[in-house]
């Protein structure tokens, strides 16, 4: 391994998985009526963060700060480790068996891979949404909502079920074009709406940080702004970070932005990063300037 992990604990890959810790999960703080309380805006900060698959290293000492209620896009060309770098933001790297990591990623300056915390924690206050929507197919659109509550271990009332499925549809932009078919499968919407149902399942068991991993890659037009107002909307009230390859997209809804590079046959580093408007109009390395102008990647 790179002698750069002498620098710093390496943590050992762990074959992690939600579902077991859920089943002794005390419940969540509730607020009156039995809704899971909202935290206030968190910051998440990432410092000098190393991770190997085996023996490849993927990401050299990268280090960022995402502002509380604020979108951050991560840009760059494919294969620099943005993707790696997100999941490591809610331990989702661990889950591959070869995985490995160095540094740490702070919430509210508390290191989520802290030995003391558990995983179960990071996945409640960090959720995540993924390129390709993954509703639970068997499960109807009520129910995708709520399925986060089970493996979280959080219990409410039939009817603060009910509003809680309305608002996080209605924060997901869906609650119109399903209020009246909750009872309907989940996997019978369209591309642009499993996602946002994704979005609001992703919400119920409110995160205080969202992830989202080139939400509308495979999105038409249409539904990819629908899904970008949406984020706008949300981040009044939780922290975003988003992987896109769209340049146009990370213009549109992001404050900030961070350009990621990996050189033939080295690791993924962070070039640049600052206010969006900054980085695509004036940006200090001139390889940012040619990634966001279309000129490579």
């Amino acid at each position: 391994m790179d002698s750069a992990a002498d620098q710093t604990t390496v943590l050992p890959a762990v074959e992690a998985t939600i579902v077991p810790e859920a089943t002794t999960a005390p419940e969540a703080t509730v607020a009156p009526g039995g809704v899971p309380a909202p935290g206030v805006l968190a910051q998440l900060e990432a410092r000098e963060i190393t991770a190997w698959f085996g023996d490849h290293k993927v990401l050299d000492r990268v280090s960022l700060t995402m502002d509380a209620g604020r979108i951050t896009a991560l840009i760059g060309p494919s294969g620099c480790g943005k993707s790696t770098f997100l999941r490591i933001l809610n331990r989702m790297h661990e889950l591959v068996p070869s995985a490995q990591l160095a540094g740490e990623v702070l919430l509210d300056g508390e290191d989520i891979y802290d030995p003391g915390r558990r995983l179960i924690d990071a996945r409640r206050s960090i959720g995540m949404v993924f390129q390709k929507p993954n509703p639970f197919p068997a499960m109807s659109i009520q129910e995708n909502v709520l399925a986060g509550l089970k493996l979280t271990g959080t219990r409410l009332k039939r009817s603060d079920k009910d509003d809680l499925v309305e608002s996080c549809l209605v924060k997901g932009g869906l609650w119109n074009e399903v209020k009246d078919r909750l009872d309907a499968p989940g996997g019978g919407l369209s591309g642009g709406q499993q996602q946002r149902l994704c979005i609001a399942r992703s919400l119920a068991i409110r995160p205080r940080v969202l992830l989202m991993d080139e939400p509308c890659s495979a999105l038409d037009p249409t539904s990819t702004r629908v899904i970008e107002e949406t984020m706008l909307e949300l981040a009044r009230e939780v922290t975003i970070v988003i992987v896109t390859h769209n340049m146009q997209q990370a213009a549109r809804v992001s404050d900030r932005c961070a350009f990621f590079l990996a050189s033939q046959g080295q690791p993924g580093v962070i070039v640049e990063h600052g206010d969006t408007e900054a980085m695509f109009q004036s940006p200090q390395d001139s390889r940012t300037y040619d990634y966001v102008n279309g000129r490579f990647g």
